[in-house]
């Protein structure tokens, strides 16, 4: 599969429907050794200067060891043809099974991180800032009810998107 590099400005991509609704995968790792995970909740936008985008991870997530391990990540998103690979991505940990094998999934390594060939759009990150969600921190208390009923707070990650590869 051939990817071309554009600049992130150049990146046609509406946020809202591309993370929230049809999902992106998280990947992180090296050739001796990845993992992704479904996610629907993250951003695009400018930070500290520099194109940025945010993803955020439970802790008892397989994937966030290699993303806290790894100076760099993937963002990658897919089409419609994907979904049933997504969903699977989303629900097993790849602790367990090789889900990416099963999904039929075929990793695509570049710049000192992983993506996959099926990937319509890959951001690769490297990480600037991490911090976990605190309770403490929250305003609209109806929101941490809501989604942290477990008291699981997801680690935030801002990342600097350093390069943009969309499918030829």
């Amino acid at each position: 599969m051939a990817f071309r590099e554009i600049k992130p400005e150049e990146l046609n991509f509406n946020p809202f429907q591309r993370i929230g609704k049809q999902w992106m995968l998280i990947t992180a790792g090296t050739e001796e050794g990845y993992n992704t995970m479904t996610a629907s909740w993250g951003g695009a936008g400018v930070m500290w200067g520099k194109p940025a985008a945010t993803a955020y991870i439970r802790p008892q997530r397989y994937t966030k060891e290699f993303v806290d391990r790894e100076e760099t990540f993937t963002l990658s998103f897919y089409g419609e043809e994907y979904r049933k690979a997504l969903n699977l991505f989303g629900t097993v940990s790849g602790k367990d099974r090789d889900k990416i094998k099963e999904a039929g999934f075929t990793p695509y390594f570049t710049d000192g991180t992983v993506a996959f060939e099926e990937a319509e759009v890959i951001l690769v990150c490297r990480k600037m800032y991490a911090d976990e969600i605190r309770p403490e921190k929250f305003i609209d208390k109806q929101a941490e009810e809501k989604w942290y009923p477990q008291k699981d707070y997801h680690t935030m990650y801002i990342a600097e998107i350093e390069k943009v590869l969309v499918k030829e």
